[in-house]
């Protein structure tokens, strides 16, 4: 286990690599020991910097959930990490490109919880039963590691590279639809990108809300009622630049646009 001291120095380069728009060379490399609960160490106290610093934790993220994923990235087990309030957008917005070290955009389902849910033993019945409705989402990804090499510890200590969100389109109660048939076509600058079903999340996206409350639970931790979930990518990443437009069309659960400016 790194001591207390790395840990806070990690976290300090990670949240600097954010203010400077930075990408840090793989941690893994600098420190060949480190582990996936050193990452998840890591993460808690970046997360904790953040919370001190005056912002809101308003979710989770769930990561590397589908075969998509696990193939474009080279890691094969799902990873977490924290949604905080200034990086949920609204629908037709524009996101300052500057903001990111780095830009990829994913496809994803939105859980909204009107329960809260612990672990272990989470089901996807009690997922199910705990959602108020699901919201399409976009995810964009910002990475302030470098990628090529980069082990899930690496991932997990960067919180699981989520940037931001862009929610849109029809929220809907989980008894409206079968959730594993919901999907998208996802454009970049008129043109698709990639298409996708939402069973592609572990057969079920319920399923990585279930996977993420009993990760939690090894942590001390749990999903609350109001939480924002965003339960995994059923495409694969689409690298964006300056000036593109997103346009994700989820046919009866609507749409979402954003551009990057």
């Amino acid at each position: 286990m790194l001591d207390a001291a790395l840990i806070e120095q990690i976290a300090e380069e990670l949240l600097t690599a954010h203010r400077e728009r930075a990408v840090v060379p793989l941690l893994t490399a600098r420190h060949p020991g480190m582990s996936v609960e050193d990452a998840y160490a890591v993460q808690m106290r970046w997360a904790d910097r953040r919370t001190e610093a005056g912002h809101r934790v308003v979710g989770h993220k769930i990561g590397l959930t589908s075969r998509a994923m696990q193939a474009a990235t080279g890691i094969t087990e799902p990873d977490y990490g924290v949604i905080f309030d200034d990086m949920v957008l609204e629908n037709g917005c524009g996101v300052p490109y500057d903001a990111f070290s780095n830009v990829r955009i994913e496809v994803e389902l939105a859980f909204v919880l009107a329960r809260p849910l612990r672990g272990p033993g989470c089901t996807i019945f009690d997922v199910l039963s705990a959602t108020a409705y699901v919201v399409p989402a976009l995810e964009i990804l910002n990475s302030h590691i470098a990628m090529a090499g980069r082990t899930i510890v690496d991932t997990i200590s960067d919180n699981a590279a989520m940037g931001a969100m862009v929610i849109g389109g029809r929220p809907v109660p989980v008894s409206e639809v079968d959730l594993r048939w919901v999907g998208a076509l996802l454009y970049r600058n008129q043109s698709i990108e990639e298409t996708g079903l939402a069973a592609g999340v572990l057969s079920h996206p319920a399923n990585g809300v279930a996977w993420l409350a009993n990760k939690l639970a090894q942590h001390g931790a749990g999903l609350d009622a109001g939480e924002l979930v965003l339960a995994g990518s059923f495409t694969r990443p689409t690298w964006v630049d300056r000036g593109d437009t997103v346009h994700a069309d989820y046919g009866a659960l609507g749409a979402i646009t954003c551009r990057f400016e």
